[in-house]
Parts: structure tokens; C-alpha cells; sequence
């Protein structure tokens, strides 16, 4: 079932700020947590007003109520929907919701930050792993659609609502797992490899309407994602002993990117998968 959150007035009136974006809104799939977490709050910090989707249990509540009142705390409009993204009836619930929240003012920035998938193999492994603990059809299905085919539905979704305007930015979060092969990282890695197609085909369909549509490709980053992959403590050692900048890519980073993204009114910059990682893919 899925429930809502609602936007509070702020307890003290904030000035809002004057970002390019400010009095726009930005929609954030994947809110409570992470890459999404960090745009959102740089997107508020701007002056955009920010439409959350998250999936949480009860025990993070508290956690989501101090998120909300720390980005209302800049002054804009905070609207969070829990439920799954991938799902039809959230999706239909809030952009329903939203439509009525942006008459007026658009949607500037829309982040497709969704990190839910199957982690396990696609054959045995030298140890003889039995059919149990193999990937299955549903996992396959599932882990494409949340985190690749989500993406689409969503914008036919938002345009069709009409809140998707000439100049906004769409801005999908890639990996290098995209091009490369972890252990047991096969349908997430295909997942990727679907959401970059998706990012060309939705850039060159939207150009006319003069919206973009880029992947951002974050370098090894610190978060809940990243903790559920097997063998991440060594990739977090590798990334952190190659990146030229001495350090790992931060939730910080990636928000800092998309905001600079969205500055952008023209449509030009699109179809374009942009590192984020400090030159990590350059060394590693």
C-alpha cells in the first residue's frame, strides 16, 4: 500500500535561494538515501521545490520526517511518496500529485536514481552452486525493470502530465558496471546497459520538445547500494588507491554534477553518459 508524506510548512520562514531552477521542481526517484538524497537537498538548497519518491519500512520514518523538514528548511515546497517507483499505481499516484503541485512552474529536473536489483550468478561456480542460488527469470525481469525500463515509463508519464517543459533535464545514475563484469553483478550490469539505451533513444525522441536526457556515470560511491554488492570492500580499496583525486567519489559530487546539468536551458547537452568520478575510469 502505498502512503504518503507530506510537505510541512518549515518551522522558521528561509529565504529561498535563486538557482537557474529556483521555484521549479525536481523530481527524485530514489529520495531517502544516497545519490538521490544528496541531489535532492542540493536541488533545495537552489530554490527547487522537490517531489520525492522513496521505498522505506516504518522503521526509517523518523529518519524521512528530518530529511523533509531539512529540505523545507531552505524555504521550497517538499512533497514525498512512499511506495515502489517501479510500480505503475505509485507512479500514477504521483504524477497525478504532481501535476496539481507544479501548474505554473514545470518540472526542471527529474533524477532516476532507482538502485534495487539482483545480485547472484548466472551459472554455478567452481563450487557447484545449486539452482537455489542462481539468478531466476523473475530476478531478471525485475532488476531490468526497476533500474532500466522505470526510466521510460516515467517520462511518457510526466510529458503526457505536461510538466515535462522545454528545458528540462532528465538524468539517469550509471555506473561502470555498465561495461565491466563484477561477480554476481550480471542483471544489474544488463540493467545499466539498458538504462544507457533507453538515455540515447528518450534524447534523440525528446530533442524536438528541447528536453535532455544524460546518464550520469558516478565512480565508486559510499552507499547503501554499494554495500550489497559482493567484494564492494575491495572495490571501494581499489577505486580510493587509484582515483587521481586521492579519494572516492561522494553522494556530494554526483548532486554538484546534476545541478551544474540543470543549469543548462537549451536541450544541447544530451544523449551523453558524463563521468562523475574524478578520473577514476581513467585509472582503474
Amino acid at each position: 500500500m502505498t502512503a504518503l508524506l507530506n510537505g510541512r510548512e518549515a518551522a522558521t520562514a528561509v529565504a529561498p535561494a535563486t538557482g537557474v531552477r529556483a521555484g521549479q521542481w525536481a523530481v527524485v526517484l530514489g529520495a531517502s538515501s544516497g545519490m538521490g538524497r544528496a541531489v535532492a537537498l542540493r536541488a533545495a538548497a537552489e530554490g527547487m521545490h522537490v517531489f520525492g519518491v522513496h521505498l522505506d519500512t516504518a522503521s526509517r520514518q523518523d529518519d524521512i520526517a528530518a530529511q523533509v523538514a531539512e529540505l523545507e528548511g531552505h524555504g521550497v515546497s517538499v512533497h514525498f511518496v512512499n511506495g515502489n517507483a517501479a510500480g505503475a499505481a505509485t507512479r500514477e499516484l504521483a504524477v497525478a500529485e504532481l501535476r496539481e503541485r507544479c501548474a505554473g512552474s514545470g518540472v526542471g529536473l527529474v533524477l532516476h536514481s532507482l538502485a534495487f536489483g539482483s545480485l547472484l550468478p548466472y551459472v554455478p561456480g567452481p563450487d557447484g552452486a545449486d539452482d537455489a542460488a542462481l539468478l531466476s527469470p523473475k530476478q531478471m525481469t525485475m532488476t531490468l525493470e526497476v533500474m532500466a525500463h522505470s526510466l521510460v515509463w516515467w517520462v511518457r508519464d510526466l510529458l503526457a502530465a505536461g510538466v515535462l517543459l522545454p528545458g528540462s533535464h532528465v538524468l539517469a545514475m550509471t555506473s561502470a558496471g555498465d561495461s565491466r563484469v563484477a561477480p554476481s553483478y550480471g542483471a544489474v550490469s544488463a540493467a545499466k546497459s539498458a538504462l544507457l539505451a533507453h538515455c540515447r533513444q528518450l534524447a534523440v525522441e525528446l530533442a524536438p520538445s528541447r528536453i535532455s536526457v544524460n546518464a550520469l556515470r558516478a565512480g565508486v560511491t559510499l552507499t547503501p547500494s554499494l554495500e550489497r554488492i559482493p567484494g564492494s570492500a575491495r572495490l571501494v580499496d581499489v577505486a580510493r588507491a587509484a582515483n587521481p583525486h586521492g579519494r572516492l567519489t561522494t553522494p556530494e559530487d554526483v548532486a554538484e554534477a546534476a545541478l551544474t546539468l540543470a543549469a543548462s536551458s537549451s536541450g544541447w547537452v544530451t544523449g551523453n553518459v558524463v563521468a562523475v568520478d574524478g578520473g577514476e575510469g581513467l585509472t582503474t
